[in-house]
């Protein structure tokens, strides 16, 4: 996740400073060429702007919805046991889970687990 948001930053500054250095050259122009070049300005800066905006927005659901606190109960097939625990999105894996209060437990093939959204 991070090294997509670092790549893209490079690509946006990459396209920044071709844009600075094409600029370099001032030549007299007409008033409408000014007004649009102007317009380009601004019009990049605004996708530049609605880019990183987006991107913010992005990381910042993606850290809400892991950071989610689910309820998961472990049904055991051998027994008639099941045990109910508080568990992270980002903290539920295949092979094993990693509890609100730091306890990891690992799954078997197995156990069967219900995953049901928690109350807050």
């Amino acid at each position: 996740m991070l090294t997509k948001f670092l790549i893209t930053a490079l690509v946006i500054a990459c396209c920044w400073a071709m844009v600075k250095r094409s600029k370099g050259q001032k030549i007299a122009k007409p008033t409408a060429d000014v007004g649009q070049s102007l317009i380009r300005k601004y019009m990049l800066t605004l996708a530049l702007g609605l880019l990183l905006a987006a991107s913010a927005v992005y990381l910042g659901w993606s850290w809400h919805d892991n950071n989610q606190v689910v309820t998961v109960t472990i049904v055991s097939p051998n027994d008639a046991d099941s045990a109910v625990y508080r568990v992270k999105k980002k903290d539920l894996s295949t092979t094993e889970i990693v509890t609100v209060d730091g306890l990891r437990i690992r799954l078997s093939n197995q156990e069967r687990i219900i995953i049901a959204s928690s109350e807050q």
